[in-house]
């Protein structure tokens, strides 16, 4: 176990060690709904060819893996003491690849699993936020093979809708990356 730890804080694991903490830190946000999925990066994810993955779960998992790979980097190939520098950059060159391209692989995979945002359309959803307003706001979407999903939306109405109040989805702001509603 003390390995670990001097594993996780000595170079160059300690650079992924404090992004793993930041990204931690963001999933709770979202978690709590303080923050959203889409909060990071541009509105369209599929400018950085992720399809439709948010960039904030590619950047996220580049982060997993990069902390993993260097973990296990330092503690098979350097002894009980830090990393000297040349091992050190190595293991940081070679984490950085072996993350880039396990990401890549990976979200053809994550694409598949997740429902095209023009296919919800038409379809009822449930706000699961406090409020849905013309700037904030979250509804869980069934999807034609069963999935619920959640997605971001909004509604130009007056008044907010609430907790647990049905709406039909409208159409899907490209721009803004959310769907628009009606009760």
């Amino acid at each position: 176990m003390d390995r670990l730890l001097l594993a996780a804080f000595s170079f160059p694991a300690v650079i992924f060690t404090f992004l793993i903490v930041v990204v931690a830190g963001y999933w709770l946000l979202v978690a709590l709904g303080v923050s959203t999925v889409e909060a990071v990066g541009a509105a369209d994810p599929e400018a950085f060819g992720l399809g439709r993955v948010p960039l904030s779960v590619a950047l996220s998992m580049v982060t997993v893996l990069a902390w993993g790979v260097s973990m296990l980097g330092d503690v098979v190939l350097t002894t009980a003491e830090p990393s000297p520098l040349f091992p050190g950059v190595l293991i940081l060159v070679v984490a950085l690849a072996a993350a880039l391209i396990g990401t890549r692989f990976a979200i053809p995979v994550l694409n598949k699993l997740l429902p095209v945002r023009l296919d919800l359309v038409g379809t009822d959803c449930v706000v699961r936020t406090g409020r849905v307003d013309g700037s904030f706001g979250a509804a869980e979407v069934t999807t034609v093979d069963g999935r619920t999903v959640l997605v971001q939306v909004r509604q130009s109405g007056d008044r907010p809708l609430r907790t647990g109040a049905r709406a039909r989805i409208q159409e899907y702001d490209r721009r803004g990356g959310f769907f628009w509603i009606t009760a």
